[in-house]
């Protein structure tokens, strides 16, 4: 079973026809709300990979709160690891431009009242090989906790260092998979910008250091991992995006999914850059997570 230890959001999304720059206004094309949040994306794109899925978070007691955890529910995700806090329900003002690019604002909310007891909580439910996920949305002492009783516990962890705080590289050396995008690597690994070349050999020396499995996403280039001193590397689907929100949460869930069934690991990391490149496909990040049948369409036509 996957347990996802992190943050539920709801969505203000807005579309323009470009990103404004500092200190301009921009004319916006439509407004919309989705459920968000990068625990809650992960937690309904493993549901919908198949997987066993088990969210450990917190909501606020407003009305947001039935709006964020709906398609989760309605996945079957098990939410009994949800409290409601006396905070708000985190939100994340989105604004998403004409090219598919984003910006993004995240106000924690509810998410920041999460601490140890609820880290220890979620990981005492767990067994021995489940795999827990977490991203960094929540605050870093809990994530610390969730990381440390894991390990004790003999569960894989599975660490997305987004949004890159000023915690995640110590964090990250806590996790067993550690999921990054290219310019996320680039700060972990003390640099400021990295060749393919230059990137392959940090990933080398960082994996041969800790024993971690390294996983880095490069948008439409795909995604390059290495495990127990093997690279692999995956492509997505060839698409003009409509809105990259979640793709990287989606590619996460799915790669967890894909590990927790048992798939071998490159057959794991295609699937997963393929659910990633057909969230891009649709607005918003939950309502565009694909189902497996799609996935799996996508696979056999692209295969």
């Amino acid at each position: 079973m996957i347990t996802v230890f992190g943050s539920i959001n709801m969505d203000l999304i807005a579309t323009t026809e470009r990103l404004p720059r500092p200190g301009e206004t921009v004319a916006g094309r439509s407004f919309s709300t989705a459920a968000g949040g990068k625990g809650a994306n992960q937690a309904l794109a493993a549901t919908r990979a198949g997987a066993r899925v088990r969210m450990a978070g917190a909501v606020g007691a407003d009305n947001f709160a039935d709006d964020a955890l709906a398609l989760m529910t309605e996945a079957g995700t098990d939410l009994s690891f949800v409290r409601t806090a006396s905070e708000p329900t985190g939100t994340a003002h989105i604004l998403v431009g004409d090219d598919g690019e984003n910006v993004i604002v995240v106000v924690p909310g509810a998410n920041g009242a999460i601490g140890d007891g609820e880290a220890r909580a979620a990981i005492g439910a767990m067994n021995r090989g489940d795999l827990l996920m977490l991203q960094l949305e929540v605050p870093a002492s809990a994530v610390e906790t969730a990381l440390n009783a894991a390990r004790a516990a003999g569960i894989i962890s599975l660490l997305n260092t987004a949004p890159l705080t000023p915690e995640a590289a110590e964090l990250s050396r806590l996790a067993d998979i550690v999921v990054a995008n290219e310019h996320e690597f680039e700060r972990l690994s003390g640099h400021d910008v990295l060749s393919p070349d230059e990137r392959r050999d940090a990933m080398a020396r960082l994996s041969a250091e800790t024993g971690q499995t390294l996983v880095i996403t490069l948008g439409a280039e795909g995604v390059i991992a290495i495990r127990d001193g093997q690279f692999h590397e995956a492509m997505g689907l060839t698409i003009t995006p409509v809105d990259t929100v979640g793709a990287g949460d989606t590619f996460c869930g799915y790669l967890a999914a894909g590990l927790e069934a048992g798939l071998d690991f490159d057959r794991a990391l295609r699937r997963a850059a393929i659910a990633g490149s057909l969230a891009c496909l649709a607005p918003g990040a939950q309502p565009a997570i694909p189902l497996a049948v799609e996935v799996d369409a996508a696979e056999a036509e692209n295969s």
